[in-house]
């Protein structure tokens, strides 16, 4: 159990990181994280990493706004577009098959990296 924990907070560790400097860190750290380290299946990790993106994004979202940061009328509607279609969605983990999502994962992170890598 306490390797559990501490396995976990390690990963919390690099995902606030993450989230704090590039704004992404549940798919992209937690996820294979909670797979490869923890040995979560992939539906598992996924829902594991959106509750515990809940905290890291709000404490994140008071210090950026502190900052001055945050472009609110972006983040409202895009939260709320976001929020409405990830409600019905989220019911995709019941029929997609691990195998499936860890595939969708992948290749949607491959073809993101390789689109920003040749960005101005």
């Amino acid at each position: 159990m306490l390797k559990l924990v501490l396995l976990s907070s390690f990963v919390g560790v690099v995902a606030g990181v993450v989230a704090a400097i590039c704004g992404v860190g549940g798919g992209i750290v937690m996820v294979p994280a909670f797979v490869m380290l923890l040995g979560l299946e992939q539906k598992q990790a996924v829902a594991t990493s959106l509750t515990a993106i809940i905290l890291i994004s709000l404490l994140a979202t008071i210090k950026n706004n502190a900052n001055s940061f945050v472009n609110w009328p972006v983040a409202i509607s895009c939260a709320l577009a976001g929020g409405v279609v990830a409600w019905f969605a989220a019911d995709l983990l019941k029929v997609l098959s691990n195998q499936t999502l860890t595939r969708i994962f992948a290749v949607l992170m491959i073809a993101f990296g390789v689109r920003m890598l040749f960005q101005r």
